[in-house]
């Protein structure tokens, strides 16, 4: 731990992984419903991709899954009994209600916070905000342990700065750092903060999509960057384009990524692009913008392989390597376009691995990690349990094989024995990773 670094901390997929089809606006999610799914290849895919971030030479945590059903949720609802009396009520008069509640949709913890590193912060402390995730019932759910679980594992106040999650009002939906994006020169130096968001909530005549909600506002994301302490001039508020949007582009993360200097993004993924480019040009040394033209690469081919869902991370040799989903090679635009440019451009390199079944629930690479810049000291704060590497891997692996089920089918979210299931697994898994007692279930 010689110097600052960007970590990688992924979500770790739940045994209750299922196709419900709940995130209307994410194409992938929804054309896969009532699918069967399989909890422990997804978990296992997930955990190779940490492993192979880890040989890498990059720095990889993990933050762990969510207790599903969420039985709280449900008893705030009117349900009662015991906890297998809740689920098969729920089951037999709301089922839809009962997926909700089922969600392994914390997996997505690109969703998870919005995170300011301390090179920005006036109190020169990483900052973490969860998600509020008011635009989705399955997800709003989770910033409560989400908050919990970013707490263990940043647990020292000397080094790390939480706040709760902005007032749930869809005035201030928040998706977290899906629609975040920062700009530095290298990822030690004070950066840019960008929060992309897709409306002005207090303000409808500006433009907004007409088929597909925003799920980002405007001032959600200058409640965010006011309560993280940043600078005037450090901060970016970038809209995204209402069109793409509407074309299935729910998330910033499915249109644009960036890394230290360099933003990789789609012809389309914004409005008044040039303006906010240039300014970058302006303040951050070396600058550099990988923009797709339309006319290689459609938007609709880009959401298809989630081209711009892939990590963008500097290797230790310097190197920008793209950390891509195998569906790049299977659409020809796409695979095309990354072998013209890898090598002629920022990006040196691209690795693709097979995520197909968190894919099939509409998130790839991107999706499943929360980037979190940490100096040397901010790494050694961080519980020790939490970071994947030679140790860890094949702990993770072996808990994962004890506890998930192979597939899982919709009807099986009415079985109460699936609850007992996931309790005595997160309960064993606290232990493993030493974060403490974080579920509702263990309090």
């Amino acid at each position: 731990m010689t110097k600052t670094i960007e970590a990688n901390f992924d979500g770790l997929v739940g045994q209750t992984h299922n196709y419900a089809g709940l995130s209307f606006g994410n194409r992938a999610s929804t054309q896969h419903r009532g699918g069967v799914s399989r909890p422990k290849a997804a978990a296992l895919q997930g955990l190779r991709k940490m492993k192979a971030l880890t040989d890498m030479g990059l720095k990889q945590g993990v933050l762990l899954p969510h207790e599903r059903p969420h039985i709280p949720t449900l008893r705030a609802l009117g349900f009662d009994g015991t906890d297998a009396e809740v689920v098969q009520q729920t089951a037999k008069r709301a089922p839809l209600l009962l997926a909700q509640c089922y969600s392994a949709s914390p997996m997505w913890v690109a969703n998870a916070a919005t995170v300011s590193p301390s090179a920005d912060t006036s109190d020169s402390r990483v900052h973490f905000t969860p998600a509020n995730l008011t635009s989705k019932l399955h997800r709003s759910i989770e910033h409560p342990v989400t908050a919990r679980i970013l707490r263990a594992t940043f647990p020292d106040e000397a080094n790390f700065a939480h706040h709760s999650a902005l007032p749930g009002h869809d005035v201030f939906g928040d998706e977290g750092a899906a629609n975040f994006m920062r700009v530095s020169r290298t990822h030690a130096e004070p950066g840019i903060e960008v929060m992309v968001y897709g409306h002005e909530a207090l303000n409808p005549d500006r433009p907004r999509p007409k088929r597909f909600p925003a799920r980002q506002s405007l001032e959600s994301s200058e409640a965010l960057f006011r309560a993280h302490g940043l600078a005037q001039g450090r901060v970016r508020f970038i809209q995204q384009n209402p069109d793409v949007i509407d074309a299935g582009v729910f998330h910033n993360d499915v249109i644009a990524v960036a890394n230290e200097r360099v933003i990789f993004a789609h012809e389309d993924a914004f409005l008044d692009t040039s303006r906010h480019f240039e300014y970058f040009r302006k303040h951050v040394p070396g600058f550099e913008a990988v923009v797709v033209p339309r006319d290689r690469v459609s938007v609709e081919d880009a959401v298809a392989s989630y081209l711009f869902n892939s990590q963008l991370v500097t290797l230790p040799n310097g190197e920008f390597a793209l950390i891509a989903a195998k569906e790049c090679e299977e659409v020809a635009s796409v695979w095309s376009y990354l072998q013209d440019i890898v090598g002629n451009s920022a990006i040196d390199a691209v690795h693709t691995f097979d995520l197909r079944e968190s894919m099939k629930n509409g998130g790839g690479p991107a999706c499943l990690r929360l980037r979190v810049v940490l100096t040397p000291e901010e790494q050694a704060a961080v519980n020790p349990g939490s970071w994947v590497d030679d140790t860890s891997y094949p702990k993770l692996v072996s808990w994962v094989e004890k506890h998930y089920r192979d597939e899982l089918t919709p009807g099986d979210l009415a079985d109460p024995k699936l609850l007992d299931e996931v309790r005595s697994a997160l309960d064993e898994l606290t232990t493993l990773v030493g974060v403490g007692s974080i579920y509702d279930f263990q309090r």
